[in-house]
C-alpha cells in the first residue's frame, strides 16, 4: 500500500509540474502575439501612447523651440487610421491629415518631422476604420 501511495504522489507532482510548464508556455505565446507597436521614447520623449484600440487622441504642451520635433504613429490590426495633428501656437505648420494603412499581421510606422522653433501646446486626433485596430504614438525632441 505504501508503494501505491508514493506512485500516486509522484504522478500528482508530475502532473502539477507539467500543468505549470504548459501555463507558462501558453502565457508566453499569448504575450508574443501582441508585439509592442512603439517602444518607450526614452528621455527625449514628450508623449508616449503605448497602445490604444479604436479612435482616440492626445494633447500636451511643452514643446521646446530649440529642438527638432518628430511624431511617430504605428498601427496594426487590418484597416487604416487617419491622423490630424495640430500645433496650437503654429497653425500654419500643422501637418496635413494623413492616412496610415494598418496591416493585420505586422505594425506599420510613419514618422513626421515637424522641425524646430515650435513652442506651446499640441494635439492629435486618431480616427480608426475599426474599433479593434491597435495604434500607438510618440512625440520626441532629441537633444
Amino acid at each position: 500500500m505504501k508503494h501505491t501511495f508514493q506512485g500516486r504522489r509522484r504522478t500528482a507532482l508530475t502532473l502539477a509540474a507539467t500543468t505549470a510548464v504548459l501555463a507558462l508556455a501558453t502565457g508566453a505565446a499569448q504575450a508574443a502575439d501582441q508585439t509592442e507597436l512603439l517602444p518607450h521614447p526614452g528621455p527625449d520623449g514628450l508623449i508616449w501612447v503605448p497602445e490604444v484600440a479604436g479612435s482616440s487622441g492626445f494633447v500636451s504642451g511643452g514643446l521646446s523651440p530649440y529642438l527638432d520635433t518628430y511624431t511617430t504613429f504605428a498601427c496594426e490590426g487590418g484597416g487604416s487610421m487617419v491622423v490630424s495633428f495640430t500645433l496650437d501656437e503654429h497653425p500654419e505648420r500643422n501637418p496635413a491629415p494623413f492616412t496610415l494603412d494598418c496591416p493585420a499581421d505586422a505594425p506599420a510606422r510613419l514618422t513626421i518631422p515637424l522641425g524646430t522653433g515650435l513652442h506651446g501646446g499640441f494635439g492629435a486626433v486618431v480616427t480608426t476604420s475599426t474599433p479593434t485596430l491597435r495604434w500607438a504614438a510618440t512625440v520626441v525632441q532629441p537633444e
